[in-house]
């Protein structure tokens, strides 16, 4: 029986993902910054552990509880939405902090476990805003782009232990909480000199048939783990993919 790790999994694509594995009968650690037990059907394959990807003492102790894993998935993240002048730099660096330099750190930790046992996949998920230019999402799209660059460059290194690395890109996904928590840190909203700007770009997005699910990221998550032959780049979710194929 194999084991998974999954950070942020209080909603969202690390919800889904953890019950999708559940359900196929992995063992499952589903790690949050405040762990709930009801979100996720009882199961004595299941720990849930409490995580915060920007503390390195959360880091240590989460990586010893969970023990040996097979499949480290690296979901964790916050979202930010506004044009350049209306971010501080105070969320630009919470935004680093949290999406790429908590996957590098989750990542390190259990580096050694895996070099050690010659197995180990990585699965990084980061965002199809990667593959295209995107307004009010300058900061967001770097921090995913920097953890690309990294997931790649990272893969060459691991190939001598026989450990893989890989990347899933999902689209956008109304039915996730990025709109929420994107929004809950525009503090004083969209500047004045952008709001025309932001009133368009809201408006195409509503005309969009094309978006991603939850299941989605749960499928191309379980193939990075089970399918070696699988490429670098997953794009998860209809709109991803018709992006991915385009650029």
């Amino acid at each position: 029986m194999k084991t998974i790790f999954i950070t942020g999994c209080s909603s969202g694509f690390g919800l889904e993902t953890a019950r999708y594995f559940l359900d196929r009968d992995w063992t499952v650690i589903a790690s949050m910054r405040t762990p709930r037990e009801d979100l996720l059907p009882r199961s004595e394959r299941l720990r849930v552990v409490p995580l915060d990807v920007t503390d390195p003492e959360s880091i240590h102790r989460a990586v010893d509880e969970a023990g040996p894993i097979d499949v480290l998935v690296n979901n964790a993240g916050i979202g930010l939405l506004n044009a350049l002048e209306g971010i501080s730099m105070d969320a630009a660096r919470e935004l680093f902090e949290t999406n790429t330099l908590g996957t590098i750190a989750m990542t390190q930790a259990v580096l050694p476990q895996f070099r050690q046992q010659r197995s180990g996949v990585i699965v990084n998920v980061t965002s199809s805003v990667t593959l295209k230019p995107l307004h009010l999402l300058s900061v967001y799209t770097a921090s995913k782009a920097a953890v690309n660059a990294f997931t790649e460059c990272l893969a060459l290194e691991l190939e001598q232990f026989d450990v893989r690395v890989r990347l899933v890109l999902p689209g956008r996904a109304p039915e996730t909480r990025f709109g929420e928590n994107a929004r809950a840190r525009m503090q004083n909203g969209i500047p004045e000199a952008y709001a025309g700007l932001a009133e368009r770009v809201f408006a195409g997005w509503q005309q969009s048939s094309e978006v991603t699910r939850a299941l989605d990221v749960a499928e191309a998550v379980w193939r990075a783990a089970n399918d070696p032959s699988c490429p670098m780049r997953l794009a998860a979710g209809a709109d991803a993919v018709a992006l991915a194929s385009r650029s």
